[in-house]
């Protein structure tokens, strides 16, 4: 197993890994979503009018819809659709009249999910420099030769990856870093559970990691359930991976660039 994969497992398994995490990645406590107020009052019209035609048009015009269905996503693409397909119409608009206002109101102005509001978390917490480097912009980052982290934008970190250490792959990166004259690339990723989407930011990160193009040294930022010891897939990859891939928790990064 990798030194730093193993340093992270034991890390989160035997100390307080997740009170450390969250200066890293501080959930922002749920607030409900502001809801346009001049929609919201076409919706109550429409609701009280039992018109199902403007009722949804209006609802699917909101950032989220009030209920679960399969056929939502391709009415909110194609609300020409709603003309032609009055059975489907009428079935969504019962559930609707059935919730009643109130709760249609509770469902649209739910918080957004956790795992959206996550994203940007690590640069910003690269930005506040505990990794005790300077952040040097694209010019000059580009022009310089010292330790330094490339503080820019996906596009930035893109465009200097691809002109200066050959990178061809076409995920983006959320980590350039210079120390001692090597470059380190990577991507940072906290996976919340397993399954589904968590799983296509695991195999993001492997993408990364196995590509053979780039002059640097590739690492794979990864927290969260993947070092839960047991028979999950992420945790057998990491532990069993023979390729040796640098797989290390957020909160040794500092320790990683140091010994570099």
């Amino acid at each position: 197993m990798n030194y730093w994969t193993d340093l992270s497992i034991k890390f989160a398994n035997q100390r307080n890994y997740l009170d450390e995490l969250f200066k890293i990645y501080p959930t922002i406590p749920d607030e409900i979503r502001d809801i346009d107020e001049v929609k919201w009052k076409l919706a109550e019209e429409a609701f009280n009018s039992k018109d199902d035609a403007k009722l949804l048009d209006t609802l699917l015009d909101l950032p989220l819809f009030p209920i679960k269905d399969s056929y939502v996503a391709y009415l909110k693409r194609d609300q020409s659709a709603i003309e032609r397909n009055p059975e489907t119409v009428s079935r969504l608009c019962s559930r609707l009249y059935q919730m009643g206002l109130t709760k249609i109101y509770e469902r649209v102005s739910e918080p957004k999910e956790t795992n959206r509001q996550i994203g940007p978390l690590f640069r910003r917490w690269l930005q506040k420099g505990e990794l005790g480097l300077p952040l040097l912009d694209l010019e000059e980052f580009t022009k310089s030769n010292d330790n330094a982290i490339l503080n820019s934008a996906d596009a930035g970190l893109m465009l200097f990856a691809r002109e200066h250490l050959g990178y061809q792959g076409t995920k983006g990166l959320d980590l350039v870093i210079r120390m001692h004259n090597k470059y380190v690339i990577g991507e940072a990723k906290f996976l919340t559970d397993f399954g589904g989407h968590q799983n296509a930011q695991f195999e993001d990160a492997k993408n990364l990691l196995k590509d053979k193009s780039a002059r640097a040294i590739k690492i794979g930022i990864l927290d969260g359930v993947l070092y839960i010891k047991g028979k999950n897939k992420m945790f057998k990859y990491i532990t069993e991976n023979r390729e040796e891939y640098t797989i290390l928790s957020s909160l040794l990064l500092r320790e990683f660039l140091y010994q570099i």
